[in-house]
């Protein structure tokens, strides 16, 4: 079992690293919500454990964020604020648990595992987006056409998957940025633009037929 920690108190991170590591599992540890949500972006994790007080980005914030970019992703809030609206801002965040300190690293344990073993259900109901012979596998978070894989950067997927959900309808930029980007559209960035051509480069241009194709003065379509 893979575990990303995101925690900045030492003494904290120590203890749980020490436990973790005992069972023999694989422990990645970030100290501020900057590095927590690049170790996430870079790879998958069974579950995400998160501190809510943290630098740079707030659990809050970067349990959002994991939701966002993958909506099954376990995520188990760690923090002392013990209170009803503490918990409903963080259950609200998207968390799936919440586990208030001083705590007894055994049941951090039994509820990493419950986490996990929830992941791992999910993982069994394969849902699977096709576009003529493009496939994104939703569970596994890969991406092959003519059954070749393609590796895709998180933004590249998660944009690939918003519009393959939606595909045969023209999504427009402001959607996208609002469904993907998670904020309001600036008419004077390109960015979008840049990662259509992107996720063109990797799915289109190595093979015959296009598939992402460009609506003019509306935005994009997804179909074969």
């Amino acid at each position: 079992m893979k575990l990303l920690l995101v925690e900045d108190e030492v003494v904290v991170t120590h203890f749980i690293q020490k436990g973790i590591e005992a069972e023999g599992y694989d422990l990645h540890v970030a100290y501020d919500g900057r590095m927590g949500q690049a170790l996430f972006d870079q790879q998958p994790f069974d579950v995400v454990i998160l501190d809510v007080n943290l630098p740079g980005l707030n659990g809050f914030e970067l349990c959002r964020y994991i939701k966002q970019h993958s909506p099954r992703q376990p995520v188990l809030l760690l923090t002392a604020l013990d209170g009803l609206q503490d918990k409903e801002n963080g259950f609200g965040a998207g968390a799936d648990d919440y586990l208030v300190k001083p705590f007894a690293f055994r049941e951090l344990l039994l509820r990493v595992r419950a986490l996990a073993r929830r992941g791992e259900a999910y993982a069994g109901l394969r849902h699977v987006l096709r576009v003529a012979d493009l496939e994104l596998d939703v569970n596994a978070r890969t991406v092959r056409r003519a059954g070749q894989p393609i590796e895709l950067t998180t933004r590249e997927y998660s944009l690939l998957e918003y519009l393959m959900t939606n595909q045969n309808r023209t999504v427009s930029r402001v959607d996208i940025a609002e469904k993907v980007w998670n904020l309001n559209f600036d008419t004077n960035t390109n960015i979008i633009d840049v990662y259509v051509n992107y996720l063109r480069n990797k799915i289109d241009k190595p093979f015959g037929q296009k598939l992402l194709h460009t609506i003019v003065g509306t935005g994009y379509m997804m179909r074969g």
